[in-house]
């Protein structure tokens, strides 16, 4: 008999070798009292599905869909109903599941004989996914050679994913099963269909809005949010993709074997040298338009975007323009330590937007923007205090004042100053590649292999402490940043087409370091499962002046 431990409850019991966590969960199920359904579990901090068998002694913790891996598998296991469902209906079409849009997921849709989608082809698929959630069809996982694996895909005309299995270096692979629709998914999906009762399908712009279950309660729909820029910097992206053939990561995989990886790094720095031109020309006609000319500059975004070194780019390209930028950080603004908000467990909340003395602030840019001399702080993070070191600022009829920090876009900091006078952007990994066409990779995961890296590298934070860090990170952003992206004059996407194939590189070594034992290790795991679908590229060929120098190091920049 096997002793398995569950760690929601600290309970022990005996099962017979080869159960499976369906069966522990039934047996622990009247002692837990868990508020919504379970759809996954962690076997020893790993990740995995209900269906997955024991033979040995475990620990295991029950997860439902409010935290990240049952989420994950919830939503994949719904893909899955969407691609069997228009598979049904439409012999021969094609399913793109693209990008996170709108709290839900937004889905490309060609049918065979390309005509456009309609009201009533939406309602068709909408009923054939309740019908295979009706009859609680099971998801069967089947292992295989990856041989055999990428004979049935290419069979069935999935090149996309011949592609990824011919690439990934693995002998054996799974793919998965719904009735007689097969597909492939680099994470665990529930057991059956019916465990999807929270969901919806509409029309969005020209394909399909996938909409899921509330982080926060899995038991109603998230609310939908109108995100139109948004949406335009994802529809530039898979143009850009389509012209440059990579689509996914078996075609990103494909060029590093054919000797492409240096053009793959030019290409993509050079389309966004292209686009910061574009924003500091932008900037350069509305700072001299006769009416309203602007004065400022906000820039914003998430955790590990890519705010400073687009801060220092876009400042030279503003000097080509005849500009002269002037740049500070809302972090200078900083409230002393001991004034600082706090989380509910004690700890300091620096994301909080109470953490910048929004008055001071503001006092000095509205007297920036009257044209008087203003000596403005510097913070000493060491002390933990606002200091003044004599450091004077006035502008010349020739400056432009850059903005930089996670609250810029916010109102409360700029809530007196004209929006006449402000540009404002928005910078973050808004999109990356897929693995295939199936298979997104959440944005959030390019800005955390980002900041783990820069945080080990600085000394900082082991990956352990900066994945442990990682969910208040997010909780931050969903409260302080993103209801204000939508606001921004232009959105620039910092996401590089090759930039998984260069992180593999660092992450290897830093991720393989946390602890088996450590509940991180399951979210260290999963980052690695991942990023090995990438063929590793050397970073000897990212330009000093590189986003991603920000993270790797060897940035000609000083931040």
């Amino acid at each position: 008999m096997l002793q398995i431990r569950c760690k929601n409850n600290n309970m022990t019991k005996s099962f017979p070798e080869g159960a499976s966590l369906l069966d522990v969960y039934q047996e622990f199920a009247a002692d837990l009292n868990m508020p919504f359904p379970v759809v996954s579990a962690k076997v020893n901090n790993t990740s995995q599905g209900l269906k997955f068998r024991l033979f040995q002694n475990r620990d295991v913790e029950f997860m439902d869909a409010r935290e990240g891996s049952g989420h994950r598998s919830y939503v994949r296991s719904l893909c899955f109903v969407l691609y069997k469902a228009t598979s049904d209906i439409f012999s021969g079409s094609k399913l793109f599941i693209e990008h996170p849009l709108s709290k839900g997921y937004y889905c490309n849709f060609k049918k065979k004989d390309g005509s456009p989608l309609t009201d009533g082809d939406v309602d068709k698929i909408r009923e054939r996914m309740q019908e295979i959630i009706s009859l609680d069809m099971p998801f069967r996982r089947n292992e295989s050679t990856t041989e055999e694996a990428i004979r049935i895909f290419s069979e069935r005309g999935f090149s996309d994913k011949v592609k990824l299995l011919k690439t990934s270096g693995q002998i054996y692979s799974d793919y998965y099963t719904l009735g007689d629709t097969v597909d492939y998914y680099y994470g665990p999906l529930v057991p059956s269909a019916g465990y999807l009762t929270v969901w919806e399908l509409e029309r969005y712009h020209e394909g399909l809005l996938l909409r899921v279950p509330d982080r926060q309660n899995p038991l109603k729909l998230a609310e939908k949010v109108d995100m139109p820029r948004t949406f335009d910097v994802f529809a530039e992206k898979v143009r850009w993709d389509i012209i440059m053939r990579l689509s996914n990561a078996g075609d990103v995989n494909e060029a590093i074997l054919s000797g492409h990886a240096s053009e793959l790094i030019q290409v993509s720095e050079a389309l966004q040298e292209k686009k910061i031109v574009q924003i500091a020309e932008e900037i350069d006609r509305r700072f001299h338009a006769k009416e309203n000319p602007i004065r400022m500059v906000l820039i914003t975004g998430p955790s590990s975007s890519g705010k400073s070194t687009l801060c220092k780019r876009l400042s030279i390209q503003l000097l080509a323009c005849g500009l002269r930028p002037y740049s500070f950080s809302t972090d200078d603004y900083f409230v002393n330590r001991v004034d600082t908000p706090k989380l509910p467990n004690g700890d300091y909340d620096f994301d909080n937007v109470k953490t910048v003395d929004s008055d001071l602030m503001e006092d000095h840019l509205m007297r920036l923007m009257k044209g008087e001399c203003v000596e403005v702080p510097e913070y000493n993070f060491v002390t933990g205090k606002r200091e003044y070191n004599g450091k004077k600022l006035q502008l010349a009829d020739d400056c432009v004042l850059i903005i930089e920090g996670i609250h810029a876009l916010n109102p409360l900091l700029t809530a007196k100053i004209p929006d006449s006078l402000k540009f404002k952007v928005y910078v973050s990994a808004l999109t990356s590649i897929s693995l295939d066409d199936h298979n997104w990779v959440p944005t959030r995961d390019n800005r955390l292999l980002r900041r783990i890296i820069r945080d080990y590298n600085k000394g900082a934070f082991t990956a352990q402490q900066t994945i442990s860090q990682w969910k208040n990170v997010c909780a931050a952003e969903e409260q302080w940043i993103f209801p204000f992206q939508e606001s921004a004059d232009v959105m620039f996407n910092s996401a590089l087409n090759i930039e998984f194939a260069v992180l593999r590189t660092h992450t290897e070594v830093i991720l393989a370091s946390v602890p088996k034992n450590c509940p991180e290790y399951a979210e260290a795991h999963r980052l690695l499962k991942f990023i090995h679908y990438f063929i590793p590229v050397s970073d000897k060929e990212i330009p000093p002046t590189s986003i991603m120098r920000e993270f790797v190091g060897g940035s000609s920049f000083k931040y």
